[in-house]
């Protein structure tokens, strides 16, 4: 067989796994805690790399590894560095006592019902706005898988039919997903997870010492790439202004409000799991982030600059696999089996969108304010619809060949990290925090967001640009602590809560992780 046949053979066999593992968990769904949280029965292991192969995507092995091939580590290293640090802290302060209080606020399987419960919200002003938002900026987000898919299976399999070769991706996840649910998705993202680590690892390394086998120095690969300070290209330090490392910060304040990996923390089943998934995650995400830096700076040196202008940078790690797996190793099988964890990182994140996605819909909205005597059945059959739908829109959205990976994701994370963020912080931390403070910190980040990075204000002789386009500082550093700034001002404007809500507050704050 030709290279292509035992890539095909790899993804075929690959897809199929991944298909079974949904059809095999669909039997475990008998009602709606199993289809969303997975009954709470999490083991740590499979929680961290859920929890982390969820969270970075396609952008971890294409959109951050093609900036870096672009502009070197000082420009979208400082993303990776605050993506770091903010995972970090998300699983350090936030999983335990985000865990422990969707217990106790009426064993919450979502984040907007846990809002609900947590502050007394009768009227379900909170849950609404908040499915709302989960489902408007989820739906870019998922937008941003679909063209990852799209990119991969075009350029692996020389397809011309962009749209073709997305669909094929988008299938594949939809499969899953609708048929298994929180568990499938899990178990799924176990292996997804596992696969990414080892092909971000794998590639580079072997990069490398086929280069060094050349007689070939790194710095001598990127100057003979057309850079022209290969230190400074290496450097974080070198060439970053100050805009860029306040939003590369900035990315990891998004940890704080993002619901498909505040639902992991919410299904460990104990705290003792709890302990061994932080460890996982957080010597997981230290190693990929470094390492897709790494598979930037090396591609740089290793493949010809030409190649990847013309294919796009954000295929970098793409067609490395195929430059040292295919033509220097002939490893086909193996060129396969590292393009599934590209695959991997796309179908782990767009996965869990779509369920969070149809949680928010399906039991919060639907179950929550349109029909609360709905039966766990109905509710089931309403997500799986809401699954197809959003696929849908977000399928729309990534039509465009054109589509950057890296743009998509940031918006979403953006909006999701102002909208909620702030909030989960303010709920788990500070008695304080009111209704009407939670909900204007729910519209005020989501607005902030839209109209940082969507409205044109700023006129230039070129005509009107986005105030995010014009100052190049990221929206979720405006929008979090806009969104945090109106919590607290409201909070403190207004009646404080109830002493039932205070209570258990000080329930929750009293038990040991």
């Amino acid at each position: 067989m030709n290279s292509t046949m035992w890539i095909m053979v790899a993804f075929a066999l690959y897809l199929a796994m991944m298909v079974a593992i949904g059809a095999v968990f669909s039997k475990k769904n008998q009602n709606a805690e199993d289809y969303f949280l997975g009954g709470r029965s999490l083991g740590g292991f499979v929680a961290a790399l859920s929890a982390q192969a969820s969270d970075m995507s396609g952008w971890l092995l294409m959109g951050l590894p093609g900036a870096i091939f672009l502009s070197g580590i000082s420009g979208d290293g400082w993303t990776a560095i605050g993506l770091f640090v903010g995972t970090v802290l998300n699983w350090l302060i936030v999983a335990s006592p985000l865990r422990r209080y969707t217990i106790k606020a009426g064993n919450a399987v979502t984040l907007p019902i846990f809002f609900e419960n947590r502050f007394g919200d009768k009227k379900k002003i909170l849950m609404t706005v908040s499915s709302v938002i989960i489902a408007l900026f989820f739906t870019v987000y998922c937008a941003s898988a679909f063209a990852s898919g799209g990119k991969l299976f075009s350029t692996v399999f020389a397809m011309d039919n962009y749209l073709l070769a997305m669909t094929i991706g988008a299938v594949v996840i939809l499969l899953y997903t609708f048929l298994g649910g929180f568990l499938a998705v899990c178990t799924t993202d176990f292996i997804q997870g596992t696969l990414m680590l080892i092909a971000l690892v794998s590639v580079p390394v072997v990069a490398i010492c086929i280069m060094n086998g050349d007689g070939t120095e790194l710095t001598q690969g990127l100057s003979a790439a057309g850079v022209e300070n290969a230190s400074s290209f290496i450097n974080p330090f070198t060439g970053a202004d100050a805009a860029h490392i306040i939003s590369g910060f900035a990315w990891g304040l998004g940890y704080f409000g993002m619901p498909h990996i505040l639902v992991r923390f919410m299904a460990v089943k104990s705290d003792k799991e709890m302990n061994k998934s932080k460890a996982v995650a957080i010597i997981w995400v230290a190693i990929s982030l470094f390492m897709a830096c790494v598979i930037g700076v090396v591609g740089r040196a290793f493949m010809d600059p030409v190649l990847i202008e013309k294919t796009g940078s954000e295929r970098v790690f793409i067609e490395m696999i195929d430059e040292v797996f295919i033509n220097r190793i002939n490893a086909p099988l193996v060129a396969g089996i590292f393009q599934c964890g590209i695959l991997a990182a796309i179908m782990s994140t767009a996965d869990s969108q779509l369920l969070v996605s149809a949680s928010a819909i399906a039991e919060d909205i639907y179950k929550g304010v349109i029909n609360k005597d709905a039966e766990d059945k109905k509710v089931l059959r309403i997500s799986r619809i809401t699954i197809v739908v959003i696929a849908i829109v977000a399928y729309i959205i990534a039509m465009d060949p054109n589509s950057s990976v890296m743009g998509l994701v940031s918006d979403a994370w953006a909006g999701l990290g102002a909208a909620f963020g702030p909030l989960v912080l303010c709920s788990l931390f500070w008695k304080r925090t009111n209704l009407q403070g939670a909900v204007a910190g729910l519209v005020s980040g989501a607005l902030t967001v839209i109209i940082w990075d969507y409205i044109p204000v700023i006129q230039t002789a070129e005509g009107f640009i986005t105030i995010g386009k014009s100052t190049g500082l990221y929206s979720l550093a405006v929008g979090f602590p806009v969104s945090l700034l109106c919590i607290v001002i409201v909070s403190l404007c207004t009646k404080a809560p109830s002493k039932e809500i205070t209570d258990m507050f000080e329930e929750v704050r009293k038990e040991k992780g």
